[in-house]
């Protein structure tokens, strides 16, 4: 429940963290490690995992609209439940990558 929102998290090493229900959008979590992270049920509205390691990491209940998920790595079963989450749409609105699809950043189908 806290708000982190805008936060640079750029280069970080996040693991085991429990940022459920919190506000982390438009945070930058660009080149982290931000493996076996709790993000179940926050607001990543415009969050930047570009070039991020995601392992075992939960999105489940968490708002992603329009995050930004180039070269983020994702293990296989990981992707498949990211892919899975409905919020997983909208187009990047800043940056280098502005104007692509959130789901196709992800490599979703």
């Amino acid at each position: 429940d806290a708000d982190f929102s805008s936060t640079n998290f750029k280069d970080a090493q996040l693991s085991k963290g429990y940022f459920s229900k919190s506000n982390l959008d438009k945070a930058d979590f660009t080149n982290g490690v931000v493996d076996r992270v709790d993000f179940e049920g926050a607001s990543l509205k415009g969050a930047i995992f570009q070039n991020t390691v995601l392992t075992s990491t939960s999105f489940e209940g968490a708002d992603v609209t329009g995050a930004d998920f180039t070269e983020a790595y994702l293990g296989d079963f990981d992707l498949k439940k990211l892919c899975k989450n409905p919020t997983l749409k909208g187009v990047i609105a800043s940056g280098e990558n502005e104007g692509v699809g959130t789901k196709e950043s992800a490599g979703c189908r």
